[in-house]
């Protein structure tokens, strides 16, 4: 989720952009590392440098997988399945109404599958470009896993959806739901910002098969696919 910034943007960054970077993984290394860190609980978040990769605009994410984001993830679905949460988690049959998660036009700033040297070798959600301060809302009804500030992602909130997937709406400048509450498609969950490692304020939509990074799926075909039609 990264492209190459402008010399202004440098600063404050943890490398030199004229540096010489290794170069980027294939989908087989990928999938080894994957393996590696779910074997052992965790993974470094140096593992693989951040890279640069092209996008629509600056305004995007700059990290891919992240340690403090996917433990409190992890923690917090378990904490659900020991509330007995069962009844909100299960699957819905039919899956039911599903909605755009902003309401206002946007500029897609980075691509969901963009090549790069992420983790899991592209970008994993979408980067919607819109001011910070824009309402975003839950694209389909499911219980709020994780509400709060986490690591690269910045604020964001995961989403449980009815069918089994979950959602992460990240970089958000503030959230208005709490971890434990079930929401509605079309539910306010938060604002978009640029918390976390980004360029600039931005809504970064992922979604997921399964809870674990690198599950993700094309969110753009997911929401068509259930009659919401994002591009």
């Amino acid at each position: 989720m990264r492209v190459v910034p402008a010399p202004s943007e440098v600063a404050g960054m943890d490398h030199h952009i004229d540096e010489a970077r290794p170069a980027p993984p294939t989908r087989r290394d990928a999938l080894r590392a994957a393996a590696g860190f779910l074997a052992v609980g965790a993974v470094p978040v140096t593992a693989f440098p951040a890279a640069a990769s092209h996008s629509d605009g600056t305004d995007v994410c700059t990290g891919g997988y992240d340690v403090e984001f996917e433990t409190a993830l992890a923690e917090a679905a378990a904490r659900l399945d020991a509330d007995d949460n069962r009844a909100a988690f299960a699957p819905e049959r039919p899956p039911g109404r599903y909605a755009l998660p902003l309401r206002r036009g946007f500029r897609v700033s980075a691509r969901y599958g963009v090549r790069g040297d992420w983790l899991a070798g592209h970008h994993t959600g979408i980067d919607l470009a819109v001011p910070t301060g824009t309402p975003v809302y839950a694209v389909a009804s499911g219980v709020v896993v994780l509400a709060r500030r986490s690591g690269s992602y910045g604020k964001a909130v995961t989403v449980r959806l009815r069918d089994g997937h979950y959602a992460v709406f990240a970089h958000l400048s503030r959230i208005t739901v709490r971890q434990g509450a079930a929401v509605r498609a079309g539910a306010r969950i938060g604002s978009s910002g640029a918390t976390g490692r980004a360029t600039g304020p931005h809504l970064h939509l992922e979604i997921r098969s399964r809870r674990g990074y690198g599950s993700d799926i094309d969110p753009v075909r997911y929401l068509a696919r259930r009659g919401a039609r994002l591009l």
